[in-house]
């Protein structure tokens, strides 16, 4: 054998054990495991209580994500502080792709702005994977309620400053933010009452205590239906196929308005591009489906999806128009 020859047969042994020992020691170049990914289940944590968005959301994508990338898909909550504490949880894991959070505009853009001290920043902390679905709010009041369209609940608000008051599912919350959008673009003067959640909300709305909200299409679809609430105007720049007879509060008069209760997937950052991609495919193949098309739908959410790069741009424009509202109308957590 000559030098040259022996030379480059102990180059190959030195490679082969080389990448035996990084394998063994867990260092393993990244494109060999985004090569290989998934090779065991991932987690995806809802930053709020089982049974809300979040987790519906969750548990109605999972199977199809499931059978695609061919590991389990664990749905699991981790709540508190607004959404703050499950989506700081996945800040703050391996940036790996088998820990996830199914999470929503308030722990992605308002609570940006709301909370002095936010652990984690989104656009910093996080890698946009999906938009996964966009929901319109509706503003209801209670059928004793004198204004019988969106238009003469304006002019009747302006009319009677302080007289009315409406309910929240919290301070912060997409519901209070869309009222306090609503008072800064009309001028109007409305009483703020925050609940604990949207359930104790609308009993209260049902019940007449408080006249007025800005409420998930999901919550209160229902209760306009059965005639316990009456809808002025949905949030939306387009009118909802769920309640087609129902203007737009840009049509009511109120221009430039807009708000949308908007939810989506994300991981830690630095997520490997390969992993990302593949994340993207796969909840994009899975949002798809036509099964899922239509419970979307029944939910209100209109058609999203996209890349990780159209979704981090949504995420970093609500930052600033939310970051905007709370400032101008003082919200606090307090």
């Amino acid at each position: 054998m000559s030098r040259s020859t022996l030379s480059a047969a102990r180059l190959r042994v030195r490679a082969i054990l080389g990448s035996a020992l990084a394998a063994a020691l867990g260092l393993a170049p990244p494109f060999a495991a985004a090569q290989d990914f998934p090779t065991k289940p991932i987690r995806m944590i809802t930053p709020y209580p089982p049974g809300g968005t979040t987790d519906i959301l969750s548990r109605l994508l999972a199977p199809s994500l499931q059978a695609s990338l061919g590991q389990p898909i664990v749905v699991e909550a981790k709540a508190g502080a607004g959404g703050n504490v499950g989506t700081d949880f996945v800040a703050k894991a391996p940036p790996d792709g088998y820990t996830l959070a199914m999470t929503a505009s308030g722990p992605l853009a308002i609570n940006v702005t709301l909370f002095k001290n936010l652990p984690y920043q989104p656009e910093r902390d996080l890698t946009p994977i999906v938009h996964v679905a966009s929901v319109p709010l509706v503003l209801v009041v209670h059928p004793s309620f004198p204004a019988k369209t969106a238009k003469a609940f304006v002019e009747h608000i302006r009319a009677n400053p302080d007289k009315y008051s409406y309910a929240s599912a919290g301070n912060g919350t997409p519901q209070h933010l869309s009222a306090e959008l609503y008072k800064l673009i009309t001028g109007s003067k409305i009483n703020h009452v925050p609940y604990r959640g949207s359930g104790p909300a609308i009993n209260d709305l049902l019940g007449g205590q408080v006249p007025i909200s800005w409420e998930s299409m999901i919550a209160v679809f229902p209760h306009v239906k059965g005639g316990g609430l009456r809808a002025l105007a949905v949030t939306s720049t387009k009118r909802s196929p769920l309640l087609p007879d129902v203007p737009t509060m840009q049509e009511s008069g109120v221009a430039g308005y807009e708000s949308i209760a908007w939810y989506g997937l994300v991981g830690p950052a630095n997520i490997p591009k390969p992993i990302l991609a593949r994340l993207n495919k796969e909840m994009v193949r899975a949002l798809d489906q036509p099964e899922t098309k239509k419970r979307l739908e029944d939910m209100g959410s209109t058609p999203v999806h996209g890349t990780p790069e159209q979704f981090g741009a949504w995420i970093s424009a609500e930052i600033r128009k939310w970051g905007d509202v709370v400032k101008k109308s003082g919200a606090t957590v307090d």
